[in-house]
């Protein structure tokens, strides 16, 4: 069976050479049809040295076939683990993604060297390609990672033969914290690390965060703790940066005088969170950080708590609020219903429920 193949193999060469020389566009196509149905039915029976010359055979025709013929190719020789390594690597370096895509996803006789060459000079369509491999190493992985757009990132974290490098996971869990659908892959991945699962659900939104407790509920109560922790350390890391311009701006009117009810409102209809939030806070003798842990609350209370104790008037506090519910992208409250509330609000209230603030405030850990 085997010394017939070879013979037919031989046969072949000699009819190859003919048509490449004479034959027409149809000719060459044929040969190359039954050079991979020879080789395809008996693959498993060849040694090295037939399939060299399978290999020799596939590279005459590539410099003539067209690219059709050459995907056709591609497609029947790319699962097949003994492969020609040399025709392999040809359709694998193909510009077009037809060629080249079926070789990049599903050969096995493709080396690494070449991949990796692949993923640092082709186009995204490769990337693609390669990141469906059944197995990634740390290496390929990395350039995937790093060159990847987010459809190459993706499909490289769910594919469950990759493997992360410390690099690409310190990498990936930065992107995730703009991107959710990311995050999501990345923390339902079973081989995450714990400490990166922590600091990716402490950076995640909440729907993400959900979704991973729920594939993780051995790590809930860890995580709840965490999470607390990440947003203080991140909130005070924020303020040094966003915030600094702001507070010397307020200090500076607040030590002339000239930091006012009037003054608080224009900051809160121009937008201006940091400015509105360390003016109220000093209006109200309170520290910035109090200020901001009641403003961010997703109830309205705490702003009128601290604006009772300043002594403003309510368009000022509609101000404020209308100001925070633009910046959240929140539902509108009812500003008549808050109207209410504020002016029967007693100033005494307010200050109990301040020093109440004042004292957990206290109690939280330094950063």
């Amino acid at each position: 069976m085997i010394s017939k193949s070879i013979k037919s193999s031989e046969n072949l060469l000699e009819e190859l050479q003919t048509a490449l020389s004479h034959g027409t566009v149809a000719r060459r196509v044929e040969t190359l049809r039954r050079v991979t149905d020879l080789f395809v039915g008996n693959a498993v029976d060849y040694s090295d040295d037939h399939i060299r010359l399978f290999d020799d055979v596939f590279q005459c025709l590539v410099e003539q076939i067209e690219t059709s013929a050459k995907a056709l190719l591609a497609d029947r020789l790319a699962p097949i683990a003994a492969a020609p390594p040399q025709i392999i690597r040809t359709l694998a370096l193909d510009e077009v993604i037809e060629v080249s895509g079926p070789v990049l996803t599903k050969s096995e006789r493709l080396d690494e060297t070449t991949l990796i060459e692949i993923a640092r000079t082709r186009g995204q369509a490769h990337l693609k390609a390669i990141s469906l491999r059944r197995v990634l190493s740390e290496a390929l992985t990395d350039v995937l990672v790093t060159r990847g757009n987010a459809d190459v990132v993706q499909s490289t974290v769910n594919n469950p033969g990759a493997r992360l490098s410390e690099g690409s996971l310190t990498d990936l869990v930065t992107r995730a914290e703009r991107d959710d659908d990311l995050a999501t892959c990345i923390g339902l991945r079973p081989d995450l690390p714990r400490h990166y699962y922590l600091k990716l659900v402490a950076k995640a939104s909440l729907s993400v965060r959900r979704k991973l407790e729920a594939a993780h509920p051995e790590f809930t109560d860890e995580v709840s703790s965490v999470v607390q922790e990440v947003a203080q350390r991140m909130r005070a890391a924020t303020m040094n940066k966003q915030t600094e311009m702001a507070r010397a701006l307020v200090k500076s009117l607040h030590e002339d005088g000239r930091l006012d009810e009037f003054q608080l409102t224009a900051f809160a209809e121009q937008g201006k969170f940091d400015e509105t939030n360390a003016g109220l806070a000093a209006l109200a003798g309170v520290a910035v950080e109090t200020a901001e842990t009641m403003m961010i609350e997703s109830r309205t209370e705490g702003v009128m708590i601290l604006a009772k104790v300043a002594g403003m008037s309510w368009p000022s506090v509609r101000a404020i609020i209308a100001m925070r519910e633009k910046l959240s992208g929140g539902p509108q409250t009812d500003m008549l219903t808050l109207r209410d509330t504020y002016e029967a609000l007693r100033s005494s209230t307010a200050q109990q429920v301040l020093r109440f603030h004042r004292m957990q405030q206290s109690t939280i850990p330094a950063a």
